[in-house]
């Protein structure tokens, strides 16, 4: 597990207008709960949090925060974007216990596809199915992603979620059975479209002594 740093400043404005105010002046509210300790009100910037966000680890790592000098380990648990700008409107924190496991979604990561025997086969294609998966596990073992080796992948197989083989200390939130078992990865022959069939009264089809006798009458 990498370690990741953001750094804040806490707040004591609250509300809208606040937040409001915070935005036009390149900040991002956002609050930190959970633990023994109250929620705090806190804001981050702009530019540097957008940056962050656009990378795996902002949704599904441990992060090292510091408010005001204080470090506190945190996991993004809500985001709030602008409908079409580059802006974050809200962020939520929560506060981890390193003794008490967490439920986190992580994305799945599709690993030597290329050089399987359906990576190697013209004409065929490879699906990702699901993209992440909720896990349970303390922060300590929380991976940035699970990786799934199709190595081995054939042409028209499928790879199902307990296929995967998942980090140490990591489980699987939902249990799996014969009723829920989703698909990681398909491999399918690609499909090709048939081309058009030319219409048999076309001019071109039709042979160059009837069209002479055509035009004659």
């Amino acid at each position: 597990m990498s370690n990741h740093k953001i750094t804040a400043a806490g707040r004591k404005d609250e509300g809208k207008g606040a937040s409001r105010r915070l935005r036009h002046a390149g900040k991002v509210p956002a609050i930190v709960y959970g633990g023994d300790a109250a929620p705090q009100s806190i804001q981050l910037d702009q530019e540097k949090t957008w940056v962050a966000s656009q990378h795996e680890w902002f949704y599904s790592s441990i992060i090292d925060l510091e408010v005001d000098g204080k470090v506190e380990t945190v996991l993004l648990r809500d985001m709030q974007r602008h409908p079409y700008k580059q802006v974050i409107m809200h962020l939520d924190f929560q506060r981890v216990s390193a003794k008490e496991a967490i439920r986190v979604h992580v994305p799945l990561r599709l690993v030597n596809a290329e050089g399987s025997p359906a990576g190697k086969t013209a004409g065929v294609v490879l699906t990702q199915e699901l993209n992440d998966v909720e896990i349970v596990c303390l922060p300590g073992d929380l991976p940035e992603s699970i990786e799934v080796d199709l190595s081995a992948m054939e042409v028209g197989a499928t790879v199902h979620l307990s296929e995967v083989a998942l980090p140490k200390g990591v489980e699987l939130a939902v249990k799996l059975d014969e009723g829920h078992n989703p698909a990681v990865a398909v491999a399918r022959h690609a499909r090709v479209e048939a081309e058009p069939e030319v219409e048999a009264d076309e001019a071109g089809d039709v042979p160059a002594a009837k069209q002479d006798d055509a035009e004659e009458k």
